[in-house]
């Protein structure tokens, strides 16, 4: 078995400005501060930020599988530990920022795609896009705290 969870939000702001907000460990520091009781500690095990970065957060371990700077996507899939010990076999994420007709305003998608080891009794209303939307909300935040100190 196999799906798909997302979440969307607009935000007033070019897509250049928010994508920089998503930059090579930037993410990871956004989730530790919209769930700082769930994120403990947050480790890069390997690379920069490009495809290949790998990045622990807690006990799970993730691997960038795709970064693309000019449309603004990163895809990442768990290698180890969390839901893959609990009977999933792919947990992929997919963030983009979409950038709208109008230059200060964009979109923040963000997907998980997964698939469930066959005869796994893995439960998937565990597979939620939470933690995403509120490192949306810290990012639309934390540039509405900017424009009011510019």
């Amino acid at each position: 078995m196999s799906g798909l969870v997302s979440y969307e939000t607009e935000v007033k702001a070019r897509a250049a400005k928010v994508w920089e907000l998503y930059g090579p460990t930037k993410r990871a520091l956004l989730a530790k501060e919209a769930l700082p009781d769930t994120i403990i500690r947050l480790d890069i095990l390997e690379g920069q930020g490009a495809v290949g970065t790998i990045i622990k957060i807690t006990l799970a371990g993730e691997k960038f599988t795709k970064v693309d700077h000019k449309n603004h996507v990163k895809e990442t899939e768990a290698i180890k530990g969390g839901f893959l010990d609990m009977g999933l076999s792919l947990y992929q994420l997919r963030l983009e920022v979409i950038g709208k007709d109008e230059e200060e305003s964009c979109v923040i998608k963000s997907t998980i795609e997964y698939e469930v080891v066959d005869g796994a009794s893995f439960d998937v209303s565990l597979i939620s896009v939470k933690l995403f939307a509120d490192i949306a909300k810290v990012i639309k935040k934390q540039l509405i705290t900017s424009a009011g100190t510019n």
